[in-house]
C-alpha cells in the first residue's frame, strides 16, 4: 500500500469518526477565536483576568451557540453579551457581599437547565450565563473591573463571530457533501464486513464488526437528517431524509440475508462469486458521491441490477443476497440523486410540517431536573464550603453539568461518574504539565489552547474526555496565574466528589423520577408512534388513504433512540446488578427489532397494495390490538400482567399465496413485526397465544374479521 492509499484510508476513517467534520471545525474555531482575541487585548495591555474573560468567551460562544442559521447566530450572540454582562456584574457583586454570590449562583442554576426547553438559543444564553459567572468567581472578579471585563467579554464575542462567519463559517453545501462522503466511508464499512462475514463462514467477531459497522452507519444517518435542512428547503429536506431511510433499511436488510445465506450450505463457487459480487460493488461505493452519472451508468451498475431483479420459481443458492445488493444500490442512487437536487425520479415532494410552540412556564421533566439542580447547588455550597471556603463553586460546577440534559436518577449517577473519572485523570495530567511548563507562558498558552481543542471536540460524544481537558486546562490556568499547586488540584477533586455526591442525592430524594419510569415513558411513546404507524400503514395497504408512512416510521426511530439514551444507566457497566443489565438490553434490542420491522414495510408499501386482502386488516389489527395490551401493561391501567394474553399468529401469513413477490414480502414483515411485539410483552410478564392468519377463500361468517374472537 502506498502513502497515497495510507492518507487515503485515514482521511476514510476521520470521515467515518467524524462526519463533517463538524467537530474538528468547532474544536478549531474555539482555538482561532481565542487567538484572535487574545491577539486583540494582550497588546492593549488589559489585565489577565480581562484577557482569560475574552478568551473564555470566544470558546463558549463556539459550543453553545447552535442556531441552524447565520441570522439566529448573530442575535444569539448579541443576547450572549448582554447575558454574560448581567452575570459577570451579578458575580462581581456578590463575591463583595457573601453569601449573596453563592445564593445568586444556585438560582442562576435553576435558570440554566430550565432554560434548555427554549431549545439552542435557551440552550446557549443559559450556559454562557453560568460559565461566566463561574469564572469571574474563579478569576475573583470585583465590582471596579466590570467595565474592563466586558469589554474583554464583547472582544472575545465579536473575535467567534469574525471566525464563525468569515474565517471558518459553515459552509452547508461543503459539509453535507462531506458528511456524504462519511456516509459512504461507512457504507464501504459495512460491506467490507459483509465480505468478511461470508468468508469467514460468520465467526463471532466477524459478527461484531458486522454489528459495529450498521450502529456507525445510523449515525450518520441520523446527522445528514440533521444537517439537510441547511442545504436544502424543507419539503426536499425530508425526502431526502425519506431516501436515507431507505439506504439504511438496505443496509441492515444486506446484513441480514449475510447472515442468513452464509448460513446456508453453499457451494465454494458459489460463496466466491458472492464475495466477487460484494467486493465489486464496494469499489462503486468508493466513488466521489457526486459522479451519481458516472456510477449510475457503470456495466457492474447495470449488473448488480440484473442480477437482483431475477425472480425464479426454483431461486439458487444466494438470490436473496444478489437481491439485496441491488436493492441497497438502487436505494443509494436514489438517496444521491435528492442531494445533488435532482427530483426527477420522485413522484411527489412531502409538505413543509408546522413548527410546535414552546410553552414558557409548564411542569415537567426539564422543570423537575431544574428544582433538584438547585436542592443540590445548595447542597454542593454547603460541603463544598467545608471542603475550600475559596473554592466552594467547583462543586456547583459539577452539579450544573451532572444536571445537563439528564432524566433520570440513574442517568445522573452515569454522569457523574464520569464526571469524576475525567476528573480524577485530570488532576495528573494537569499537575504534570504545569510542572513541567512553569515559568514558561508561550508553552503554558499553547498547552492551554490543546486542552481548548480537546474539550470542544470531545464536548458533545464524551463526558469523561471533556471532564478530562477541562481539568488539565485548569490546572495549567492556576499555573498562568501563578497560584498553581498539588493541593489545589486535590481540592478541585474533592469539590467535584462533593458536586457529584448532591447531584446524585438530590436526584435520588428530591422528587425522584427512576431510570425504569422514565424508560416505561418513552417506551410508551414509541407505542404510540407504533400503533400510528400500524394503522396508516393498514390504510395505504388497502388503498383507502395515501399516506406517508416512512415519516412515520422515523417518528419511531426517534423514540426508540429515545430509549436508548434513557436505557443507558441499566446497560452501563457501572450498573452491577446483572438482571437489570439484561432487562434493559431486552427491552433495547426488542424495541430495535420493531422499528426495523416497520422500516420494512413501510420501504415497500404501496397505495393499495393489499386492497381486497384481509389479512392486511387481521395482521394489522392484531399489532395494534397488542400494542393497545402493552401500553396498558406499561403505563399500569388495568389488571396484572398475567391476566393480560397478546395474539400471535401461527406460521407465515405470506405462505401458500400466489401474490407478488412485493405483496408477500410486506405480509411477511408485517407478521415479523407482530412477533416482535409479542417479543416485547415478556419483558412485561405479558403472555401470548396463538392463532392462525390464512388468505379467506369463501366468505366468512359474521364478525371473522373481529380481533376480538380469537381472545379467550
Amino acid at each position: 500500500m502506498g502513502t497515497a492509499d495510507v492518507i487515503a484510508a485515514a482521511l476514510d476513517r476521520l470521515r467515518a469518526a467524524d462526519p463533517g467534520l463538524v467537530r474538528i471545525r468547532l474544536a478549531t474555531a474555539a482555538v482561532l477565536s481565542i487567538m484572535l482575541a487574545g491577539a486583540v487585548l494582550v497588546p492593549s495591555g488589559m489585565a489577565l483576568s480581562g484577557v482569560l474573560i475574552g478568551a473564555i468567551g470566544a470558546m463558549l460562544a463556539t459550543f453553545s451557540v447552535n442556531d441552524p442559521t447565520p441570522p439566529q447566530q448573530a442575535v444569539t450572540l448579541a443576547l450572549g453579551f448582554l447575558t454574560g454582562a448581567v452575570s459577570l456584574t451579578a458575580a462581581s457583586l456578590g463575591q463583595a457581599a457573601p453569601p449573596l454570590d453563592s445564593v445568586v449562583f444556585v438560582l442562576l442554576i435553576f435558570v440554566a437547565v430550565y432554560a434548555q426547553r427554549f431549545g439552542p438559543r435557551g440552550t446557549a444564553l443559559g450556559s454562557l450565563a453560568f460559565f461566566l459567572f463561574f469564572f469571574a468567581m474563579f478569576l475573583q472578579t470585583r465590582i471596579g473591573q466590570v467595565p474592563v471585563l466586558l469589554a474583554a467579554l464583547a472582544t472575545g464575542l465579536a473575535a467567534n463571530a469574525v471566525v464563525r462567519f468569515l474565517l471558518l463559517p459553515r459552509r452547508s453545501e461543503r459539509e453535507l457533501l462531506s458528511v456524504r462522503k462519511a456516509f459512504r466511508a461507512r457504507l464501504g464499512a459495512v460491506i467490507k464486513a459483509a465480505i468478511g462475514y461470508l468468508a469467514s463462514g460468520g465467526t463471532a467477531r466477524a459478527e461484531r464488526s458486522l454489528r459495529r459497522a450498521n450502529a456507525q452507519l445510523h449515525e450518520c444517518v441520523l446527522l445528514i437528517e440533521d444537517m439537510a435542512g441547511d442545504v436544502l428547503d424543507a419539503p426536499a429536506a425530508a425526502l431526502l431524509g425519506r431516501r436515507a431511510i431507505e439506504v439504511e433499511l438496505a443496509v441492515q436488510w444486506l446484513a441480514i440475508t449475510t447472515v442468513r445465506t452464509s448460513a446456508e450450505p453453499l457451494d465454494p463457487a458459489i460463496r466466491e462469486e458472492l464475495i466477487g459480487r460484494l467486493r465489486r460493488f464496494h469499489s462503486l461505493i468508493e466513488r466521489d458521491p457526486r459522479e451519481l452519472p458516472v456510477i449510475s451508468e457503470t456495466d457492474e451498475f447495470s449488473r448488480v441490477l440484473v442480477a437482483g431483479s431475477r425472480l425464479s420459481d426454483h431461486p439458487r443458492p444466494g438470490d436473496e443476497l444478489r437481491r439485496a445488493i441491488a436493492e441497497l444500490a438502487l436505494a443509494d442512487v436514489n438517496a444521491q440523486r435528492i442531494a445533488e437536487h435532482d427530483y426527477t425520479a420522485e413522484a411527489s415532494v412531502p409538505d413543509e410540517p408546522e413548527p410546535a410552540a414552546t410553552p414558557v412556564f409548564v411542569y415537567d421533566n426539564r422543570t423537575r431536573s431544574a428544582v433538584q439542580a438547585v436542592v443540590a447547588g445548595s447542597l454542593a455550597v454547603i460541603g463544598g464550603e467545608l471542603v475550600s471556603p475559596q473554592r466552594w463553586y467547583w462543586a456547583v460546577l459539577t452539579v450544573f453539568v451532572v444536571f445537563l440534559g439528564t432524566a433520570s436518577a440513574g442517568a445522573t449517577l452515569v454522569k457523574g461518574a464520569r464526571r469524576l473519572g475525567g476528573t480524577l485523570v485530570g488532576i495528573f495530567a494537569g499537575a504534570v504539565c504545569a510542572l513541567l511548563v512553569t515559568g514558561n507562558t508561550v508553552a503554558t498558552v499553547v498547552l492551554i489552547l490543546v486542552c481548548v481543542f480537546g474539550t470542544t471536540l470531545f464536548a458533545r460524544v464524551s463526558q469523561t474526555a471533556m471532564a478530562f481537558f477541562i481539568t488539565t486546562m485548569l490546572g495549567l490556568l492556576y499555573s498562568l496565574l501563578g497560584t498553581f499547586s498539588l493541593e489545589v488540584l486535590g481540592v478541585r477533586l474533592a469539590e467535584t466528589v462533593v458536586g457529584a455526591g448532591a447531584g446524585i442525592l438530590a436526584a435520588v430524594v428530591i422528587m425522584p423520577v427512576g431510570t425504569r419510569a422514565v424508560m416505561l415513558d418513552d417506551v410508551a411513546t414509541a407505542l404510540d408512534r407504533l400503533h400510528e404507524f400500524s394503522t396508516q400503514a393498514e390504510a395505504l395497504l388497502s388503498g383507502r388513504e395515501n399516506v406517508n408512512v416512512i415519516e412515520l416510521s422515523r417518528q419511531l426511530d426517534r423514540a426508540v433512540e429515545q430509549v436508548r439514551t434513557t436505557v443507558e444507566p441499566l446497560t452501563h457497566p457501572i450498573n452491577l446488578r446483572h438482571a437489570r443489565r439484561d432487562y434493559g438490553w431486552y427491552v433495547l434490542n426488542t424495541l430495535e427489532a420493531i422499528a426495523f420491522r416497520a422500516r420494512n414495510v413501510a420501504a415497500r408499501a404501496q397505495p393499495g397494495l393489499l386492497a381486497l386482502d384481509h389479512r392486511v386488516e387481521v395482521l394489522t389489527g392484531r399489532i395494534v390490538g397488542n400494542v393497545d395490551v402493552l401500553l396498558d401493561a406499561v403505563r399500569g391501567d388495568a389488571g396484572r400482567p398475567g391476566d393480560r394474553v397478546l395474539d400471535r399468529s401461527i406460521g407465515d401469513p405470506a405462505a401458500d399465496t400466489a401474490d407478488s413477490p412485493l405483496a408477500r414480502t410486506v405480509l411477511s414483515s408485517l407478521g415479523k413485526l407482530d412477533e416482535a411485539v409479542i417479543a416485547l410483552g415478556r419483558a412485561f410478564g405479558i403472555g401470548a397465544q396463538s392463532v392462525q392468519v390464512r388468505r379467506r377463500t369463501r366468505p366468512a361468517p359474521p364478525g371473522a374479521d373481529n380481533i376480538g374472537k380469537y381472545k379467550n
